[in-house]
């Protein structure tokens, strides 16, 4: 490759990189699989290797990690979060244990946990602090988080200071348990343990990371007090003996070639662990040697990841099932004739939508490659073979579930089932309608849910107010005290102000802000319904797709039957809200930034509270930009157009 050519192919990978990190590392969103990742990055190292000139301070391949993001307190390392050089051929592996002298040392092999690395910091036999690796250098303080993964010891038989190193990660059985969840309440669901693990760390309220099912493999000594060691599996042992959830098996090789099938034993055994792996780490056991030779810019020399190849594998599409979600989506699924994936039996893979089909090209009887994403869901690569007079697949036209025409919108991948009564999306509807951003009703979680709708108690949401006490307290794990809770908070639930009803609704598209914009501006269900699309379009924030998805519920029959027994049965479709301080009315405020004390919720609910209005956007009716730290486009777009910039002191002093 020529200069000018490398250097153009250099300066579009590293946007590419820059890119994929940002949506790995900061926002646990990843579009790409970890081997599509690597060979991005392999490839701009190869460029850099033969023309050194191109590489910059700033280069993905000098740099580790992400960046310590802005929703937590800055924690400095004290000890530097080194990332590993990855490498991923047995040859490159040797080529790593030659540059080792073995007489001075034997290697350590050991399972690469695919979590996120955090530092847990003691004092005194305490645990003090934790935080996220984020650059290396800076991190993320989430102790208040990794005080909820049990398997932390928040006290151990050591008074000296002592950091250590470990990997959260996301078990099999808690992330499979999160996505069927996620997916009963329509929710987009986790695309694989690591990023599931990361999400639920960085959690502002620490219930929901508790809720997550974590945990945590310690695999390293950063920093200890008053005690030294010769060797790294010694400091593990030490580790194991304090209380913490050491790496599950550590194995000394004394050669490489011992080192190389250790690494293919776990291998070949990973589809068998709890917990995911993305490769083996090999590291040079004794500490002195370690300091021998040191570290370049990025990695140890002492130490490399070693990853493993997604596995793929062919066999024959037998059958497409199509399954309905709460929101009425048409998800197809490949049924395939049963193969070994990753140590597992698998035989369905989700085909996502009609898009997806209709460019694979996927038709039943043809031969498709499947692998497991993240190495725990099964999904379709692609089609090697079609079948002989192969035919596309073609999504039906009316629901598999009610026989109700489906539709698809302009501009959306998804069919949609057009019944709100579809049986299918029975239990889904009540997990959301229960749900506590809807009617916020306790004693309603989805398994109870489930026993309404088996005993054949629940058809509809209505069903949930006309519930058989002596009937529902006879079910298995209920009981009379259960039951009576149950039912007075189902009682308690018809008082809830309009914004709530609205939201458990499960209007397409309107969530709990778009509900309360309703709320505010009709103030009555009947009003809302009446509504025209002028109406709705005309409240700031709201918009065409909003307001035709508003017009599209209430115009059948059977969403406005619905919401008149709910009112003949009790339930409030009012709205509650009383403002008895209106200094802020006729203002419309912008929220941007991270604010000193107040969360985002709390200071909108501060200014709706005394008749002022929240808008996602700045515009020229915008009264005020209350802005924070990290303000961004919006204060920017705000000084542009002349709009009042405050700051949260200035914010406080409007309510005095």
């Amino acid at each position: 490759m020529e200069f000018k050519q490398a250097k153009k192919r250099a300066a579009q990978l590293t946007k590419e990189i820059r890119y994929h990190n940002e949506l790995y590392y900061n926002q646990d969103s990843p579009e790409i699989s970890d081997f599509e990742y690597d060979a991005l990055t392999r490839e701009l190292k190869a460029i850099e290797k033969e023309y050194p000139e191109l590489i910059t301070p700033d280069s993905p391949t000098q740099k580790v990690g992400g960046t310590a993001l802005k929703l937590f307190d800055p924690v400095v390392h004290a000890v530097k979060m080194e990332s590993l050089q990855d490498v991923f051929s047995i040859d490159e592996l040797r080529e790593f244990g030659g540059k080792i002298n073995t007489k001075e040392t034997v290697f350590s092999v050991e399972p690469k946990i695919d979590g996120l690395s955090v530092s847990l910091e003691y004092s005194g036999g305490r645990f003090a602090r934790g935080s996220t690796r984020g650059d290396g250098n800076t991190g993320e303080d989430v102790t208040a988080n990794l005080l909820q993964i049990e398997s932390i010891p928040k006290s151990i038989d050591f008074d000296g200071d002592l950091e250590v190193r470990g990997e959260v990660y996301m078990p099999k059985k808690s992330f499979l348990r999160l996505v069927e969840r996620q997916e009963l309440l329509g929710e987009q669901p986790a695309k694989n343990p690591r990023n599931a693990a990361a999400g639920s760390l960085r959690q502002k309220n620490s219930a929901v990371t508790a809720s997550r099912g974590l945990d945590i493999f310690v695999f390293n000594v950063q920093s200890i007090e008053g005690k030294s060691f010769n060797s790294h599996i010694e400091t593990l042992d030490f580790l194991k003996g304090l209380g913490f959830n050491v790496l599950p098996f550590y194995t000394k090789c004394k050669t490489i070639d011992e080192a190389i099938g250790e690494v293919n034993r776990i291998g070949e055994n990973r589809g068998s662990f709890e917990f995911d792996i993305d490769g083996a780490v090999i590291k040079v056991d004794n500490l002195a040697y370690r300091k021998e030779l040191g570290s370049t810019a990025k990695y140890p020399r002492w130490a490399v990841a070693f990853k493993y190849p997604p596995e793929e594998k062919e066999t024959v599409l037998k059958n497409i099932e199509i399954n309905v979600g709460r929101t009425g989506a048409l998800t197809p699924t490949a049924e395939f004739e049963p193969i070994q994936l990753a140590g597992t039996t698998v035989s369905r893979a989700v085909l996502h939508n009609e898009d997806f089909i209709n460019e694979k090209q996927i038709g039943i009887g043809d031969t498709i490659v499947v692998r497991k994403a993240g190495e725990i869901i099964p999904e379709v690569l692609a089609v090697s073979k079609h079948c002989e007079n192969s035919v596309v697949f073609k999504m039906p036209t009316h629901c598999p579930s009610c026989n109700a025409p489906v539709f698809r919108e302009e501009g959306e991948a998804v069919i949609r089932c057009t019944n709100s009564d579809c049986p299918a999306q029975l239990l889904r509807n009540l997990i959301h309608f229960t749900s506590r951003d809807a009617m916020d009703i306790e004693g309603l979680g989805p398994a109870v849910l489930e026993q309404l709708v088996d005993a054949d108690l629940v058809h509809n949401i209505v069903d949930l107010y006309t519930l058989d006490f002596d009937r529902v307290k006879e079910l298995d794990r209920i009981g009379e005290k259960s039951a009576r809770n149950m039912f007075e908070n189902i009682e308690k639930s018809k008082g809830n102000d309009l914004s709530k009803l609205i939201t458990a609704l499960g209007i397409r598209h309107i969530g709990t802000k778009a509900a309360k914009l309703l709320a505010d501006r009709f103030a009555d269900i009947d009003a809302l319904i009446a509504a025209s699309r002028e109406e709705l379009e005309s409240i700031e924030g709201f918009g065409t797709v909003l307001a035709n998805s508003a017009l599209e519920y209430f115009e059948v029959e059977e969403n406005r039957d619905m919401i008149s027994r709910l009112k003949e049965l009790g339930v409030n479709t009012k709205s509650t809200k009383k403002i008895s301080d209106n200094r802020f009315a006729g203002m419309t405020f912008v929220l941007t930034g991270t604010l000193p004390t107040y969360t985002r919720s709390a200071a909108t609910e501060i200014i709706e509270s005394f008749g002022g209005k929240v808008s996602g956007s700045v515009s020229k009716k915008t009264t005020y930009v209350l802005a924070g730290e990290e303000a961004g486009s919006k204060l920017e777009k705000a000084n542009a157009l002349g709009v009042a910039v405050i700051d949260e002191a200035d914010f406080k002093n409007m309510l005095i």
